[in-house]
């Protein structure tokens, strides 16, 4: 029996992002971006770790562990989600609790985009492709 590299439902490339308050984080995900959660479970490290897909990806998230390298501390990261109704789910981040880096706008390259940061200092970049520029 062969083994497969990738686990199923997973890409090459999985974000992992790390928050002191994984619970919320979570949660913004599942209220922005409509994540669903597939599993939540202490880590070996002590701390959340979660699995969500939005779309067609999978991401994983986790945080709130004292013990580890990092003290427990959020480490920000920058996302770019295509997703349907760029200004649909702007408002639905801003809801959640995100505030705004920019307003949905055209971009010359095709791409209707909109930029949030939520409460653990991620940038979230919403688009949707619309055409070729």
């Amino acid at each position: 029996m062969t083994s497969q590299p990738v686990r199923e439902g997973f890409h090459t490339v999985t974000p992992y992002l790390v928050a002191q308050d994984a619970n919320q984080l979570i949660e913004f995900v599942k209220q922005a971006f409509g994540a669903e959660e597939l599993m939540r479970d202490i880590g070996s490290a002590g701390g959340i770790h979660a699995e969500v897909r939005i779309g067609d990806s999978m991401m994983m998230l986790g945080g709130g562990f004292a013990g580890s390298s990092w003290h427990g501390e959020s480490i920000p990261a920058m996302l770019y989600l295509y997703l349907p109704d760029v200004d649909a789910v702007y408002q639905r981040a801003l809801q959640a609790g995100a505030t705004s880096i920019s307003e949905p706008a055209d971009q010359p390259y095709g791409d209707r985009v909109a930029g949030v940061k939520d409460a653990s200092g991620n940038t979230w970049y919403i688009a949707m492709h619309q055409g070729n520029g």
